[in-house]
């Protein structure tokens, strides 16, 4: 038999001298080593520029995982990450997604895209390949390039080698050791309405795992733990990184197997797992975009739900929105061309950008597009419209009318009692509200570690704050039940100066926990914004000095305070950790003669507090609540009572 033609050679780019790499956030994966271009001469480099919130970076890192292990001896890829959101510019970040995300090679943390631009990169993710002797030769951008890279680092290693000039040898992998916590990066959660128990996709350990109603026992593990693509009993099923979680109506439940590119059912009961949609590759340009849900390729399915008697799907790979039914066994494209935007319009002409939470209404589909930080809603005559963004680079921290207010990469979004809907800000670290009656955007909480979904329970939402690996308990605020407390009478301040004062006291056989850092935190905001000349922000003090400005008139008062305590006892090796929160609305109005000071007390000493970030249970500690008035300082006057 004669053998199959050989390809031909990859075109190259002309021979230039590649940039030394330089990044002020220094390494992860080298055990503390700095690497340059000069001392890895005669290896071929892959230098991979990345940044974790891009799904087509994350599509990269998993195509070089092969080719990384083909080509050991003579490859070392370098990701350099190169950061879009202010989020992504935070060390501790980075740290945490390489562990996240399971990359194995080393990473230049570069926050001020220093390498980035001696490249003259322009675009998430692109790939430059060095020669032994250190002469870019060939650059790449986009996913899916990888049997081109293979073919060309094949072609030096023969030309290399002939020369003498290639050099043989494993680099060292050595990755921090993981906290031993019970999740790991968890992405999603679901609450199994049968056993009031709760399903949380385990995302890093590649598990989908239930936990008891406290939200922290494990009852049971779904999967092996390992990579890959299987069905069966939940011992040998396998999962790769799976996020969102949707209940079928026959109680099964769909969980979306993102770097698998599949949907997934779990039989709750048994345990079984077997797939329902996506055959494990990604798609690609030319694919169907509907058909038998076996046979087509599905990218990076973030979330699912249940709307209109289909499973709904995130797309986040191809910034889309797909449906799944079940009962047919199809899929089908539902809107988004596949352009990465922020558009409106009829669905399938619409543009998402990384869609990656879904929540039912009865407005319709409210979907957070990470990329884009928005909320938009695909609405039951087929429109989509946003609620809350303006454009791929338009994030931020604002509360207040929606046409005004910034998020930064929410991955999440839960539908509240009301009809409002609580989005996880995740870059923001926060837990912010969008309320469709009024166009308002509030901060429901704040200090949670990338929170990433969410799910109401009673008058509690529990949170995955996926960068601390766990579930947090928080106390719905009052506003959202549409209770009386939640309207308060209007508060008359000083024009110009006025003081705010949060008390706080340690309930007793607690302390403030200051291991960490500060123990306490207060974030203030107002609506409209130009309430507030100054004092506005977040800051460890639970003192602020505000100005306000009489030409607004009347506005709101955001404020949210916190402060972690743990248990005082000095025999106690590990003490119990209490987070103390709560958030208050005040209407006021500046006007001269006005009160010059505000206190407000977050219960401690004589207040109902619960653990883990949940509100006081008496009904006026929540955010939105009453409030009390504080005790003045000494020497003061008593504060006015809010």
């Amino acid at each position: 038999m004669d053998d199959a033609p050989s390809a031909p050679p990859v075109r190259r780019s002309a021979r230039v001298r590649a940039p030394e790499l330089a990044g002020r956030g220094g390494w992860l994966n080298t055990g503390g080593a700095a690497y340059t271009l000069a001392g890895l001469r005669g290896r071929v480099v892959l230098l991979d520029f990345w940044t974790f919130c891009c799904v087509n970076c994350l599509h990269v890192v998993d195509e070089l995982r092969e080719l990384e292990e083909r080509h050991r001896d003579t490859l070392v890829v370098i990701g350099v990450h190169s950061p879009k959101f202010p989020h992504e510019t935070d060390h501790a970040a980075v740290a945490d997604a390489v562990e996240r995300y399971s990359v194995t090679h080393p990473v230049l943390d570069d926050p001020e895209l220093t390498t980035w631009t001696q490249y003259a990169v322009r675009a998430w993710p692109t790939l430059v390949v060095v020669d032994p002797e250190g002469y870019v030769v060939a650059t790449y951008s986009g996913e899916g390039h990888v049997p081109e890279i293979e073919r060309l680092v094949t072609e030096l290693e023969a030309e290399h080698a002939a020369k003498g000039t290639l050099r043989r040898g494993d680099l060292p992998h050595t990755p921090p050791e993981p906290e031993p916590t019970v999740l790991r990066f968890p992405g999603k959660v679901l609450r199994l309405p049968s056993s009031g128990t709760f399903l949380v996709t385990d995302t890093t350990r590649h598990q989908v795992v239930e936990l008891a109603e406290d939200g922290e026992t494990v009852l049971r593990r779904f999967g092996s733990g390992g990579r890959g693509l299987e069905d069966g009993p939940p011992g040998r099923a396998r999962f790769q990184e799976p996020q969102g979680l949707a209940l079928l109506p026959d109680g099964a439940v769909v969980v979306a197997d993102t770097v698998n590119h599949a949907l997934r059912r779990l039989d709750p009961e048994s345990g079984e797992v077997t797939t329902l949609a996506g055959t494990g590759s990604p798609w690609r340009p030319g694919d169907a975009t509907d058909g038998p849900a076996r046979a087509v390729n599905l990218s990076s399915p973030w979330d699912v739900t249940v709307w209109q008697g289909k499973v709904w799907i995130a797309m986040a790979g191809i910034h889309q929105l797909w449906s799944c039914d079940p009962v047919a066994g199809t899929v089908a494209r539902e809107a988004g061309t596949g352009g990465e935007q922020l558009v409106d319009g009829p669905a399938k002409e619409a543009l998402f950008a990384q869609p990656s939470g879904l929540a039912v209404t009865a407005d319709g589909l409210w979907v957070a597009d990470s990329e884009s930080s928005a909320l938009r809603r695909l609405g039951p005559d087929g429109t989509v419209r946003t609620a809350v963004g303006a454009g791929l680079f338009a994030f931020g921290y604002q509360d207040g009318p929606a046409d005004g207010a910034l998020f930064q990469h929410p991955l999440g979004v839960t539908a509240l009692p009301d009809g409002s809907l609580a989005v996880s800000d995740t870059y923001n670290h926060a837990l912010r509200r969008y309320d469709p009656a009024t166009g308002e955007v509030t901060t429901l909480a704040t200090d949670l570690r990338e929170p990433s979904g969410a799910v109401v329970v009673g008058e509690d939402v529990v949170v995955v704050e996926s960068a601390r690996h766990r579930l947090t308990r928080l106390r719905l605020p009052a506003v959202v039940f549409g209770s009386p407390e939640a309207r308060r009478s209007v508060t008359e301040v000083a024009v110009g100066p006025v003081h705010l004062d949060v008390v706080f006291t340690p309930p007793p056989g607690q302390k403030l926990d200051t291991r960490d850092g500060p123990a306490t935190r207060l974030l203030v905001s107002a609506s409209p914004p130009t309430l507030l000349r100054s004092g506005e922000g977040a800051g460890s003090d639970l003192s602020r000095a505000l100005e306000t400005d009489p030409a607004v008139g009347q506005g709101v008062l955001h404020v949210v305070a916190t402060a972690a305590a743990c248990d005082a006892d000095p025999e106690v090796r590990h003490p119990a950790c209490h987070v103390h929160r709560r958030e208050w609305r005040l209407p006021v109005r500046p006007v001269v003669g006005g009160t010059d000071r505000l206190a407000l007390e977050l219960s401690g000493a004589d207040g109902v507090n619960r653990p883990d970030g949940a509100d006081g249970a008496d009904g006026a500690d929540g955010a939105d609540g009453a409030g009390g008035a504080g005790p003045a300082p000494p020497g003061q006057a008593p504060y006015p009572s809010l």
